[in-house]
């Protein structure tokens, strides 16, 4: 359980980041945000468990 816990945590926080990024690229550089968005939707599929 604890296992899970943990990846899970680790999905989270990865999607977090991938948000910051993707945010900051569609505020600066706007032409480049769907060089992250794979990142962002693949890491909320596996923080929520979907997969």
């Amino acid at each position: 359980m604890e296992t899970a816990n943990s990846s899970t945590l680790k999905d989270w926080i990865f999607f977090f980041i991938s948000l910051v990024v993707i945010i900051a690229l569609v505020i600066y550089a706007s032409e480049w945000f769907w060089v992250a968005l794979p990142f962002v939707l693949t890491y909320l599929v596996k923080a929520c468990r979907a997969i």
